[in-house]
C-alpha cells in the first residue's frame, strides 16, 4: 500500500475552496490525502482532545505521523517547558494516545538535528528514547552524514532493525555533513516512511538567517525528479507492507501539487478541488 500526504494542512491554500476555515481544513483534507505530518506536535505537546478530535475527524484508515516534541530530540532551546524528562515523555505518550487507540497512528517521527552525530553516547540516547517510547510505532531520521558514512551505514541500519526503528528515508539537497543521503532500505516490515524535502542546495544550510525555512523547503519537483520515486517507491514496497510519503517543500506552496502529480503517476485515485461557479462566464 502506498500513502501520500503533506507535511500539514493549514497551509496548502489550493486544497480548499476559498473561505474554508480553519477548523473545516483537516476534514476536508482527508478527501485529498490518506495520510499528514502534524508537525505543531515538534513545538509543542498537543493536548490529549485535541488529538482525540484531529482523529475523530479523519476518515478511516487515515494516518498520522506526528512529529516528536523538540526537547526529545535534543533541538529545545531557551528554558524546558516541563520539569524533567520522565514528565516530558509522559505528555507526548498522553498526547499520542487518541490517536493510536483510533488506529491511526502510522509513526511517531523522531528527527534528530544536525549536530547528531553518530557517537556511541548517541546510540545509548536513541536506545533510552526508544524504550520511553515502547508500544508506539516510532521513525527515526538523522540529519547527520555520519550514520550513513561507509563505515557505519551497516551497522546504523542494523540497529534500527533490531530496535524496531521505523527508517525515515530522506530526499533532500546533499549539502555536506548537515544532510544524508537517499538510502532504500526499510528496517521494520510494516511501514516505511518517505519524506520529500526538496532539492534546494543553495538553502539547506542557511540556519543563521530569519527566513530559513521558507528557503531551506523553497522547490518545486520536477517530472523527472517524482518519476524516479517510482520505481524507488516499488523498491521499498518489496520490504515494506505499507510505504508512507510526505512532502515538505510547502514553501512557496508545491508540497500539495507535487504530491498529486506523483499519485497521478502511481496511478493513485486523486480528488480534484471543485471549481467555483463564475456567475459571468457560463
Amino acid at each position: 500500500m502506498i500513502k501520500i500526504g503533506l507535511a500539514g494542512w493549514g497551509d496548502h491554500d489550493s486544497l480548499y475552496p476559498p473561505g474554508t476555515a480553519a477548523k473545516d481544513k483537516l476534514r476536508a483534507y482527508g478527501a485529498h490525502f490518506g495520510i499528514v505530518e502534524l508537525d505543531s506536535a515538534f513545538y509543542a505537546v498537543q493536548p490529549k482532545e485535541r488529538m482525540a478530535r484531529y482523529a475523530e475527524e479523519t476518515p478511516e484508515g487515515f494516518g498520522f505521523v506526528v512529529k516528536a516534541y523538540q526537547g526529545i530530540t535534543g533541538h529545545l532551546r531557551g528554558k524546558p517547558y516541563y520539569d524533567n524528562d520522565d514528565d516530558m515523555y509522559a505528555a507526548f505518550r498522553e498526547s499520542l494516545e487518541p490517536v493510536m487507540e483510533a488506529g491511526k497512528l502510522t509513526a511517531a517521527l523522531l528527527q534528530y538535528p544536525p549536530w547528531f552525530d553518530c557517537t556511541k553516547e548517541n546510540v545509548k540516547i536513541l536506545r533510552e528514547t526508544k524504550k520511553r517510547l515502547d508500544g508506539f510505532p516510532c521513525a527515526l531520521e538523522f540529519r547527520h552524514q555520519s550514520w550513513f558514512a561507509p563505515e557505519f551505514r551497516d551497522k546504523t541500519l542494523s540497529f534500527m532493525r533490531e530496535e524496531g526503528w521505523i527508517h525515515s528515508v530522506c530526499d533532500e539537497p546533499q549539502a555536506g555533513l548537515g544532510s544524508i543521503p537517499t538510502v532504500l532500505e526499510a528496517t521494520t516490515q510494516p511501514f516505511t516512511l518517505v519524506r520529500m524535502h526538496g532539492r534546494n542546495v543553495g538553502g539547506w544550510n542557511q540556519s543563521g538567517a530569519a527566513n530559513w525555512r521558507e528557503v531551506r523547503y523553497l522547490y518545486d519537483y520536477s517530472s523527472e525528479e517524482l518519476n524516479e520515486w517510482k520505481d524507488r517507491i516499488q523498491l521499498l514496497l518489496r520490504q515494506s507492507a505499507t510505504v508512507g510519503v510526505i512532502f515538505n517543500n510547502n514553501s512557496g506552496g508545491h508540497a500539495a501539487g507535487n504530491a498529486k502529480q506523483l499519485m497521478r503517476m502511481m496511478d493513485m485515485p486523486v480528488t480534484e478541488i471543485p471549481k467555483q461557479l463564475d456567475l459571468f462566464n457560463f
